[in-house]
C-alpha cells in the first residue's frame, strides 16, 4: 500500500514536470506586442501601487514671492520671500499602517488579474493549436467517408441499374456525398478563421510548435492555485484594510508643521534694535478629528463591501469546485468514448480481414473490402479526436491555475 502511494506522487510528479516544460516551450507563444502590453500593465501596476503606499506623505512645498508696496509714501517697498512648508501627518489611528497594507493588497490582485488574463490569451493560442490538429483529423476523416460514399453509389448504381434498388435510395446515397463534401469545404473555411485568430495572438506559426501534452490537475491544487480564487481572496482582503482605512479616517490625526523662511526685512522695520531674522523657522502640532454626518453611512458601507467580498471568495471556491467536476465528468465522457471507439475498431478490423478474404475467394468485392478498410481508420481517427477534445477540457483548468503552461 506504501509502494502504491509513493507510485502515485511520482506520477502526479511526473505530470507536473511534463506540463512545466511544455510551459517553457509555449510561454511565448503570444506576439511581442501582445507580451510587450502585458509587461506595460504589470509595471503599471506596480508603480500605481507604490505611490499608493506613499499617498499618506504630504507634498513638501516650496514658495517663492516679490512683494512690491507703495504704501509707504512715495517709495516702493520690495520684498522677497522664500518658504518651505510643511504639514505632515504622524498619526491616524492605524489609517497610515492599513492604507501601506490596502496598497500591497490591490497590487497582489491587480497583479493576479493581469496574470489570470495573460494566461487565458495563451489558453486561446494553445486551444486554437488543439483545434486545428483536430480539425486535420476530421479532414481525413471526411476524405474516407467521402471514398465510401462514392463507393456507395457506384454500388447502389448498379444494382438500381439492375432493377434491384429503388432509385430513392441512389439518391439518398447521392445527397449524403455532396453533404460530406460541403462539410469538407466548411472545414478549410474553419482552418483559415482558426489560423486567422492565431495569426492575431502570436506572430509565430503554428505548424512549428509543439503541442503539450496535459494530464489531470489534482483537485485540492487545482483550488489552491487558481487564479480567479486566489483575486478574489485579496480583494476580500483588500476590502477589510479599507474598513480600516474608514474607521480610521474619523478618529484623531496628529500632525507635524513646520515653516522655513528665508525672506527680505521691510526696510521700515530695520533698525539698531530690531531683532528680525531673515531666516527663521515656525514649528509645532496639532491634533484634529472631522465631525461628518456621513461618518456611520461610510463606515457601514465599507464594512458592507468587506462582507461582501467574503462571501463572494465563498461562491468562488464553490464555482471552481463544480468547474473542476464537470471537466472531470467530461473527461469520463471522453474516456467512455474512446474506448467505444476502440471496441469498433476491433470489430472492424476482424470484419476488414473476413471481407477481404472474401473478396481474394470471389464472394465479396474488392469495394466491399475497401469500406471497411476506410471505416477501420475512421474509428482510429475518432479516437485521436476524442484524445484531443479531452487535452482542450483538460485546457480549461491549466489556464485557472498559476505555474502551468
Amino acid at each position: 500500500m506504501k509502494d502504491s502511494n509513493v507510485l502515485k506522487k511520482l506520477l502526479v510528479l511526473c505530470s507536473l514536470l511534463t506540463a512545466s516544460i511544455y510551459g517553457d516551450e509555449l510561454g511565448d507563444i503570444l506576439s511581442t506586442n501582445k507580451e510587450l502590453l502585458f509587461d506595460y500593465d504589470f509595471q503599471s501596476n506596480e508603480l500605481e501601487s507604490d505611490k499608493l503606499s506613499k499617498s499618506w506623505i504630504n507634498p513638501i512645498t516650496l514658495r517663492y514671492g516679490k512683494d512690491y508696496s507703495t504704501q509707504f509714501g512715495n517709495q516702493t517697498i520690495t520684498v522677497g520671500t522664500f518658504n518651505i512648508v510643511i504639514d505632515q501627518p504622524i498619526f491616524r489611528s492605524g489609517g497610515i499602517y492599513y492604507a501601506i497594507k490596502y496598497s500591497n493588497a490591490l497590487r497582489d490582485a491587480n497583479n493576479a488579474e493581469i496574470t489570470f488574463q495573460r494566461r487565458k490569451m495563451i489558453g486561446d493560442a494553445v486551444s486554437i493549436l488543439f483545434n486545428l490538429k483536430k480539425t486535420k483529423l476530421e479532414q481525413e476523416k471526411l476524405k474516407l467517408l467521402i471514398k465510401n460514399d462514392i463507393i456507395d453509389i457506384r454500388q447502389k448504381r448498379d444494382s438500381y441499374n439492375t432493377g434491384l434498388l429503388d432509385s430513392s435510395f441512389l439518391d439518398q446515397a447521392i445527397l449524403k456525398k455532396n453533404q460530406d463534401e460541403i462539410a469538407l469545404l466548411e472545414m478549410e473555411l474553419n482552418v483559415l478563421e482558426l489560423k486567422q485568430r492565431f495569426s492575431i495572438l502570436s506572430d509565430k506559426k503554428p505548424e512549428n510548435l509543439k503541442l503539450p501534452v496535459l494530464k489531470l490537475i489534482d483537485k485540492s491544487e487545482y483550488i489552491e492555485k487558481n487564479l480567479e480564487l486566489k483575486v478574489d481572496r485579496l480583494r476580500a482582503t483588500q476590502s477589510e484594510y479599507n474598513e480600516k482605512i474608514t474607521w480610521a479616517k474619523y478618529l484623531p490625526t496628529i500632525s507635524l508643521q513646520g515653516r522655513y523662511t528665508d525672506g527680505d526685512i521691510n526696510p521700515l522695520f530695520v533698525g539698531p534694535n530690531s531683532i528680525l531674522q531673515e531666516q527663521y523657522y515656525n514649528y509645532g502640532f496639532s491634533i484634529s478629528m472631522p465631525i461628518d454626518v456621513n461618518s456611520f453611512a461610510d463606515i457601514e458601507a465599507s464594512k458592507v463591501e468587506k462582507l461582501k467580498a467574503a462571501v463572494q471568495v465563498i461562491d468562488r471556491r464553490e464555482t471552481v469546485e463544480e468547474e473542476y467536476q464537470w471537466i472531470y465528468n467530461s473527461l469520463d465522457i471522453l474516456n467512455k468514448k474512446i474506448f467505444l471507439a476502440k471496441k469498433d475498431e476491433r470489430i472492424y478490423n476482424s470484419l476488414f480481414r473476413v471481407t477481404k478474404n472474401l473478396a481474394q475467394v470471389g464472394e465479396k468485392t474488392s469495394l466491399d473490402a475497401d469500406i471497411m478498410r476506410n471505416s477501420l481508420h475512421i474509428r482510429k481517427l475518432d479516437q485521436k479526436i476524442y484524445e484531443i477534445d479531452k487535452q482542450i477540457q483538460l485546457l480549461k483548468l491549466y489556464i485557472r491555475v498559476e505555474n502551468v503552461l
